[in-house]
């Protein structure tokens, strides 16, 4: 089986570069990977680099905290549809997850769903390191209610990134009815294979060109 549509191509380190950005893009072009994942400024740039390809163009909102105001992420992710991005990765309000203010949670990425309409993919962090397993699923369930595409584990900029079990969490509390992306953290082929075994049908990963390379 060929794991390459699997795989976000990820860089969304702060000091990245256009020299990076567009070695990003080569590779996913070469590896016809499912997207790169870049930050908002980036999104014109990989367009641009991407055009003719069948490689999309993702970007992440509220990234990485998740403490921004509902609307500025609205803004923030029009404006990145605008200029080109194909998925959105919003990063959930962490802080109300942690109160159990669901109702928020589904308010928030309802609203962001609606600005960046139903052609456009949304994924949402839940930052799963940070979560109790009850919290985990009721987010999960939470962003599925709201018309999140799927729920995602991490931004892989806090303490942990994606496990398998929290995989499994999120993947029971959604069903069939959307996807999962695990993220943060993934170096192997191994640790990727292991994910998808527990849920997962998208894999963010900045190692993606090695793992595609492992024997």
């Amino acid at each position: 089986m060929e794991y390459n549509k699997f795989i976000d191509h990820t860089l969304l380190k702060p000091d990245a570069t256009i020299e990076g950005i567009t070695q990003l893009c080569q590779e996913a072009r070469q590896y016809d990977f499912m997207s790169v994942c870049v930050n908002p400024f980036f999104v014109p740039v990989a367009k641009k680099l991407l055009a003719g390809s069948t490689v999309k163009v993702c970007t992440v909102i509220g990234f990485p905290l998740g403490a921004n105001t509902p609307a500025v992420k609205v803004f923030e992710a029009k404006k990145a549809v605008e200029d080109g991005a194909e998925e959105v990765d919003m990063v959930q309000n962490i802080s109300m997850a942690k109160e159990h203010d669901y109702d928020f949670i589904r308010n928030e990425v309802a609203q962001v769903k609606k600005a960046v309409g139903d052609g456009i993919v949304l994924k949402v962090i839940l930052e799963t390191c940070l979560l109790s397993d009850d919290e985990i699923t009721a987010c999960s369930k939470a962003c599925l209610d709201a018309g999140a595409n799927f729920v995602k584990t991490s931004t892989g900029f806090s303490k942990a990134g994606a496990t398998v079990h929290a995989v499994q969490l999120m993947r029971a509390a959604v069903g069939d009815r959307c996807g999962v992306k695990a993220s943060g953290g993934i170096h192997t082929k191994a640790e990727m294979l292991a994910l998808i075994a527990a849920g997962a049908n998208r894999i963010g990963a900045s190692a993606g060109v090695a793992i595609m390379n492992e024997k």
